[in-house]
């Protein structure tokens, strides 16, 4: 099988060709190196069109190209010689170094710096002449200083591709931070648009069912009025989430999130629309404040819990606890579990993804489910309810240590 060699690359017949010229020209106007070899200055041009064919393969075969031109050079030296000869013979030195395996370029350095050592102690011993030390330094310019400056290159060059790597790397994990960060604010966003409008939206959807299926006009107008209020109340809260969206200024104000403070209120629009809630506040007006990300959470989570009670649960009572611990406050909502008498609003189980998703966040613990519950009138029977349950931590940090009035 016939062998297939590579083809070279076009700096490389550039630098075969051009030394190939050069080294004619050398030849022609009879500039040699030595003189009174073993052989005449025509064998020199045997050497020297070996080395230009190695040329060719000094990207491609470096330690071919190594092997076959030492012994190239060392023919040289039973000729006149040629200058042109021992150029091509650096360079295909340093594209051994440069072009060949990880295990040569370190080889060859530490080989030809032996081999220098080794010429200039032996032609001293042997001539005993200090013009032998140039022999050394001759050979030292041939074979250490193309492989010196070989090593130097390609650790640049090893550095500069490391160093395109990492800023690959860089670019792709940042890309990956892009998209991760789009996609938990999209999901934020997805939270705080479903815990604002669902709640009104569910209403008006109960209502406007108990305003068709009932044929009283007191009803009617009642109806239409808690739709009328909490249709209005849910555009409010969408243009003000979409002026947020869609302004991109630094100079808009920040928009105050809800708070605690503002349980009173999201407890009378709950009972506006139909709901028996009752809220059990044991904290003391003295506690701490606490953190805005936990009370807009525990403000959320009540909201999505009052919601939910207006969606589905059966007629009764609904019962909205918080008890604030130093290092946690407890959110709790209880509601009648079963099928509801009246019209009801179709959900989609967002409401308890978003809730365990916001608890997640804070690093709390949440759980939801029916649970068996004594009846408030006594008696000893059960009933079903449906509990709500968060706890969310508060870093200490965050606290006031002059607070005394927390409970641990």
């Amino acid at each position: 099988m016939a062998l297939s060699l590579p083809r070279p690359h076009r700096v490389d017949v550039q630098i075969s060709v051009g030394s190939t010229l050069a080294g004619l020209a050398f030849w022609g106007l009879g500039l040699h190196m030595q003189t009174d070899r073993l052989l005449g200055a025509t064998w020199a041009l045997i050497p020297l069109f070996v080395l230009a064919g190695l040329e060719l393969l000094r990207r491609s075969r470096p330690r071919i190209a190594l092997i076959i031109g030492t012994f190239a050079l060392i023919a040289d030296q039973f000729t006149d010689g040629n200058l042109a000869s021992v150029m091509m013979f650096t360079d295909i030195m340093y594209a051994a170094v440069v072009y060949g395996t990880p295990a040569a370029a370190r080889r060859l350095p530490v080989t030809t710096g032996l081999i220098t050592v080794a010429v200039t102690i032996g032609f001293l011993a042997w001539w005993r002449d200090p013009e032998a030390i140039l022999i050394g330094v001759v050979t030292g310019l041939v074979s250490f200083g193309p492989a010196t400056t070989g090593v130097l290159v390609r650790t640049h060059r090893e550095a500069a591709v490391a160093a395109r790597l990492r800023a690959e790397q860089t670019a792709l994990l940042a890309e990956m931070d892009r998209v991760q960060a789009i996609t938990a604010e999209r999901a934020r966003m997805a939270r705080e648009l479903h815990d604002m409008v669902a709640g009104h939206l569910s209403a008006i959807a109960i209502h406007s069912t108990a305003a068709l299926s009932l044929d009283d006009p007191k009803t009617t107008r009642d109806a239409l009025a808690v739709i009328r209020e909490n249709s209005v109340e849910g555009l409010a809260e969408m243009r003000r989430l979409i002026g947020i969206l869609r302004d991109s200024s630094d100079d808009r104000e920040p928009t105050a999130s809800p708070t605690l403070d503002g349980l009173a209120a999201l407890v009378g629009n709950a009972r506006t629309n139909g709901l028996d809630v009752t809220l059990d506040d044991t904290r003391a007006p003295d506690d701490s404040k606490l953190p805005a990300p936990v009370e807009l959470a525990a403000y959320r989570i009540i909201q999505e819990s009052l919601t939910n009670a207006l969606k589905h649960a059966s007629p009764g009572p609904v019962t909205v606890t918080l008890t604030q611990r130093r290092l946690a406050l407890e959110v709790g909502v209880t509601s009648p579990y079963g099928s509801p008498s009246g019209p009801r609003a179709p959900g989609s189980g967002a409401g308890l993804i978003g809730m365990r998703e916001r608890v997640e966040l804070l690093g709390g613990a949440f759980e939801s489910g029916p649970e068996s519950s004594a009846s408030p009138r006594g008696g000893g029977s059960d009933r079903k309810v449906w509990v709500v349950r968060a706890t969310l931590p508060v870093d200490p940090l965050d606290l006031d240590p002059s607070d005394e009035g927390v409970t641990e």
